[in-house]
């Protein structure tokens, strides 16, 4: 079947069998490697990209369901050279540590900041609860979102707990 696709801002036109999964034609067809393939039963969320604006594990929608839709992956959040605040939040707040899960887990924090640029702990917790990371313990995560919260709101981030406030 032909699918015709804006991904990252440009179009893309292929011959698709219509079985396969969008996180497939995102990684094999395009190149796009950052959409993780985790469990594929959508449980982890390591393949979440933006639909149209919203979260989507794309390994539970087939290409072909995306024909005609703008689609957002890891590769298309920064602006050029210049990260998103939330790629920025989990660099200076430790959001990470072997990384699989990050593209996932950054492309949701970005959803969740579109539809609620203020969003308290729980809040946060919450919009990030479809993705699985094993190894942070999902403390720095939330740091890095509310990082980047306040950046995109133009309000000073509050330190790291690792340091101390300002007398």
């Amino acid at each position: 079947m032909q699918v015709s696709i804006t991904v990252n801002g440009e179009t893309e036109s292929a011959e698709v069998e219509p079985r396969t999964l969008l996180v497939h034609y995102l990684r094999e067809g395009l190149g796009l490697t950052g959409t993780h393939v985790g469990c594929e039963t959508s449980y982890c969320g390591a393949c979440t990209v933006l639909v149209d604006g919203k979260t989507t594990k794309s390994c539970t929608m087939f290409a072909v369901q995306a024909n005609g839709s703008e689609i957002t992956t890891i590769e298309g959040i920064a602006n050029g050279e210049e990260l998103h605040p939330v790629q920025e939040g989990f660099w200076e707040r430790h959001g990470l540590q072997c990384g699989y899960c990050t593209p996932g887990m950054i492309v949701s924090a970005v959803g969740l900041l579109e539809e609620n640029d203020n969003p308290s702990e729980e809040e946060i917790r919450h919009g990030i609860d479809g993705n699985l990371c094993r190894c942070t313990g999902y403390h720095n995560i939330v740091r890095a979102i509310e990082y980047a919260s306040a950046k995109m709101r133009g309000v000073e981030p509050a330190p790291p707990d690792w340091e101390e406030a300002p007398a």
